[in-house]
């Protein structure tokens, strides 16, 4: 359905002003394999909460998304449980974030991708810009309940914008628009690619899948809302 950008206007748009993050990004210790690094975090997680009772996050408000809701607090680890923070977390200058899932049991250390954050970040300050110039986003189209396709074409781009999976080398995942002005990105790709390659295991449809690829990888998917299969087709959580 077309949606007429003139009656569209976000009360509500966010725009992370970012510096430069990520300054040493292109040394060669921040690019290597993270297999080893994200075992010796989490063995200095786990030993860390057998020791003290805690866990070593930073404080989040309590509305931050849960796969950004508790971060890896470095400081608390070092230098009883680590020497340095890993070549290729954002503490040391590299590409990833290193965050928790299930802090009430499990406890895994988990990675979010830097690069598909700032690519992201870089999308909402166009939106912010084109709204403070026309007062309303560049919308194309609603694709679901309070979900949007922007309009590429008034953004500057030559095609609509995709960030690389985290998941799978070879997807390109689209970004869309909520009406309260956050960026989301969708993973059905990588959902529907884990549902034919694990199967749902202990989830079935309408549960929120985007724990099948957390269980399957080292990443997490942030900037994500629920997403689930319905029919054998993988669609948004909404409601």
């Amino acid at each position: 359905m077309l949606l007429s950008t003139k009656h569209i206007s976000l009360l509500f748009l966010p725009l992370l002003l970012v510096g430069c993050l990520y300054p040493d990004e292109q040394r060669k210790e921040n690019q290597m394999p993270y297999e080893d690094q994200l075992q010796s975090v989490q063995h200095a997680v786990t030993q860390y909460r057998e020791d003290t009772g805690v866990l070593p996050i930073k404080t989040r408000e309590a509305d931050t998304p849960i796969f950004k809701k508790y971060p890896v607090d470095f400081s608390q680890l070092m230098p009883s449980y680590l020497q340095a923070p890993p070549g290729n977390s954002f503490e040391n200058g590299g590409i990833y974030q290193y965050v928790i899932v299930d802090p009430e049991e499990t406890a895994e250390v988990k990675l979010i991708d830097l690069r598909n954050v700032r690519a992201i970040q870089d999308l909402e300050r166009k939106i912010f810009q084109y709204r403070s110039e026309h007062s309303f986003a560049p919308i194309e189209m609603v694709i679901g309940n309070e979900l949007l396709q922007l309009d590429h074409e008034k953004l500057n781009y030559d095609e609509a914008p995709v960030v690389e999976s985290p998941f799978h080398p070879s997807h390109r995942l689209p970004l869309y628009l909520q009406t309260d002005g956050t960026v989301v990105i969708d993973y059905s790709l990588d959902i529907k690619h884990y549902v034919e390659e694990y199967g749902l295991g202990e989830f079935e449809e309408g549960d929120d899948l985007r724990w099948l690829l957390v269980a399957h990888s080292p990443f997490v998917p942030v900037y994500s809302i629920p997403q689930t299969m319905e029919n054998g087709e993988v669609i948004f959580i909404t409601d």
